[in-house]
């Protein structure tokens, strides 16, 4: 079932209309009579455990490891008589 409200009557039953919208209820904002907005509820996070979250952290850091740095070359920047780097 679909509810449809003008702007006005939204936002004084906000609270009712994100309550239909997580029961399942398509809720849609009309304004003059023309549908703009469909309240939907936003999917539930994936939740981590501690330990896949430390694996993932770990792999990560390990990429960054794994990446070639050149060190022969000087990271001192050259400036103009204006002080930016040439």
């Amino acid at each position: 079932m679909t509810i449809h409200f003008n702007i006005g009557e939204a936002k004084a039953q906000l609270s009712k209309l994100i309550a239909a919208a997580l029961r399942g209820e398509e809720v849609v904002i009309d304004k003059d009579g023309v549908p703009q907005v469909r309240l939907t509820p936003v999917p539930a996070a994936q939740k981590l455990d501690k330990e896949e979250r430390r694996r993932r952290i770990d792999e990560m850091l390990a990429r960054v490891d794994a990446m070639p740095m050149d060190r022969t070359t000087s990271w001192e920047l050259e400036y103009d008589e204006f002080g930016l780097p040439k």
